[in-house]
């Protein structure tokens, strides 16, 4: 592996979202920080949205990480199946046991939220992939975030989903569902300057030496990966193994023009020939 070849302590470019290699960027951090501001307010319903690959999972883990000590958290990482499922799910979470009788299951959570309050506790709900919850499950969460005190909300609601989510909401029958989001952050693909800062953050991390991926070869993976965080690992991952097998000090062109052939998901590079390799 090319762990080895190039004296790295780690791998660093893991298709996994790994905390202890996060970076600061723009699109994350804001997403990260609008989502505690918007809890520290009160709200009820916050979405998180993002293309495939742009993070949302790793936002979510970070958030896990950084919420602060009077928010209980209930992470619920893959979406229900029913409305009746996500209430069962989310009284697992909160320590309860669920019930096949919804109105007593809805009382019980309602009774287990306000003794949370009263305890100066809140309880915060993070439903990954929530574009992939039925109109059943969107009504249960959207009746769930009513229970709240004559001052508060008893629970607050973090949706994180791909761009799909908002095309579903969009309907005429989602709409009080709509409605109830106040703060919405979107990932977006990063620009070719927060690439660079991604991938040199990465290789440092990881203890690779300087220079071991030139600049010339980041704006590469860039174009190819249209900033998409997950393409990016993998582009600069196959690079690194193709570096590796030729036996190659830094990453060449070769390299990456290698591991951008073999990626279908990658943007393919205008010019197809050795000499005249290139994007514009």
């Amino acid at each position: 592996m090319y762990q080895d070849h190039f004296a790295l302590t780690q791998l660093p470019f893991r298709l996994t979202p790994d905390t202890a290699l996060f970076y600061a960027l723009p699109p994350h951090l804001e997403a990260i920080q609008m989502t505690l501001a918007a809890l520290s307010m009160g709200e009820g319903f916050i979405q998180i949205s993002g293309e495939v690959g742009t993070g949302k999972t790793l936002v979510c883990r970070m958030l896990v990480r950084q919420l602060p000590s009077q928010y209980e958290l209930a992470y619920l990482p893959t979406p229900a199946m029913s409305g009746r499922e996500l209430r069962a799910a989310l009284a697992k979470e909160l320590g309860l046991h669920p019930q096949d009788d919804q109105l007593l299951l809805t009382e019980s959570l309602h009774r287990v939220l306000i003794e949370h309050k009263r305890a100066g506790r809140t309880v915060v709900v993070l439903l990954d992939e929530a574009q992939a919850l039925p109109d059943d499950a969107l009504e249960a969460l959207r009746l769930l975030g009513n229970l709240e005190t004559e001052q508060e909300k008893l629970l607050h609601i973090v949706l994180l989903g791909q761009p799909e989510l908002d095309v579903r909401l969009s309907a005429p029958k989602l709409r009080q569902f709509r409605q109830r989001i106040t703060f919405r952050a979107v990932l977006r693909p990063l620009d070719l300057a927060e690439t660079v800062s991604y991938i040199d953050h990465r290789l440092t991390q990881a203890g690779g030496a300087d220079g071991l991926m030139p600049l010339a070869r980041q704006k590469d993976i860039w174009h190819a990966s249209g900033g998409i965080p997950r393409l990016i690992n993998l582009l600069c991952h196959k690079a690194l193994i193709v570096a590796c097998s030729a036996g190659h000090a830094v990453i060449q062109k070769a390299d990456v023009r290698a591991a951008i052939t073999d990626t279908q998901a990658a943007r393919q590079p205008r010019w197809q020939f050795p000499v005249l390799w290139g994007w514009s």
